[in-house]
């Protein structure tokens, strides 16, 4: 007997970036030795502001990624997709931000997916963010926006993840936002979200095998800034590592609080971020050290993407 094709579904990624979440949501990469499989996603367009990201993408995934300013995007001219993915711009919204919220042009960037689900009514939308955004005006803000989504006609469900319990080798808070169309919600409810492990990974297991590696045999890992320690407590570069337990949260903003390595005299470089946000060695960062920390440091871990992934497929196979 023939067997059954697989569904696939479609995918389009608003504010993708560097390609984190896309890369994790689709599957079919290798990290720290393991393989993790491909998923039933097709990613068939992404698009972001900064060209950067765009080539980081365009080169690392495969080439659906375009600069496109969504602030002011015609969605009508984009394709349709079974799902809208998009981390919206969080960083009116982070605690290492200037927390201005709804009142910027960029705190108010996540209506360009309200439009797009307005006209093309995708299956599923999901959004990503900071874990600040929960409480922000007493939550009045999260509100806001999921009133704005919701009144395209969907359900939305709140994820919070604490990416140590699903893989990821750092302690890194994210909320995942799952939107389910109302015909499909009356008939399957929301999705289930991932499980959490009690199998916490050590930044030492992530980059441990890299404490000999100074050259570029292993893509990045010359790349770090060449700073001291700052003395003092709360200020600019006091973050050092600890063996025995998860990373610090990798940032984007190069000078606030940037770790230094659990046992060498120097700050973690390029690669060593890369492995701590679950990125493969063979993912490739090409552009100034500076731009290659802001890329990283905005990304979705693909580790954390693919596991809710895996719970999206679930969703749709049921």
């Amino acid at each position: 007997m023939a067997q059954k094709k697989q569904t696939e579904y479609s995918v389009i990624s608003f504010f993708c970036g560097c390609g984190g979440f896309d890369l994790g949501f689709q599957g079919g990469f290798e990290y720290k030795g393991e393989t993790y499989s491909k998923l039933p996603f097709n990613v068939i367009a992404a698009y972001d502001f900064d060209p950067l990201c765009v080539q980081t993408y365009n080169d690392n995934i495969h080439k659906v990624a375009e600069q496109k300013d969504l602030g002011i995007a015609d969605v009508s001219k984009m394709p349709y997709a079974d799902i809208l993915a998009g981390g919206f711009p969080c960083q009116d919204f982070s605690l290492c931000g200037p927390l201005l919220g709804l009142n910027s042009e960029r705190g108010r960037l996540y209506l360009a997916m309200k439009r797009y689900m307005q006209f093309h009514k995708p299956k599923m939308v999901i959004g990503e963010n900071v874990y600040n955004l929960l409480n922000m005006k007493k939550g009045e803000v999260l509100k806001q926006i999921l009133s704005d989504f919701e009144a395209e006609g969907y359900h939305f469900t709140i994820w919070q993840m604490p990416c140590k319990k699903f893989g990821v080798p750092q302690m890194r808070m994210r909320i995942i936002i799952i939107g389910v169309r109302d015909d499909i919600f009356e008939k399957k409810g929301f999705p289930v979200r991932p499980a959490e492990s009690e199998d916490v990974k050590s930044i030492e297991w992530a980059i441990g095998d890299l404490i000999d590696v100074t050259d570029e045999s292993i893509p990045n890992q010359s790349q770090y800034f060449k700073a001291n320690k700052t003395p003092g407590i709360g200020v600019q570069g006091d973050e050092v590592s600890k063996r025995d337990e998860p990373a610090y949260t990798v940032r984007a903003n190069s000078r606030s609080h940037i770790q230094f390595h659990y046992e060498l005299p120097r700050r973690l470089t390029v690669r060593e971020c890369a492995r701590i946000q679950t990125f493969p060695d063979t993912f490739v960062f090409r552009h100034s050290l500076t731009r290659n920390m802001r890329q990283i440091g905005n990304a979705v871990p693909p580790l954390l993407a693919y596991k809710v992934g895996c719970s999206i497929e679930e969703y749709f196979k049921a």
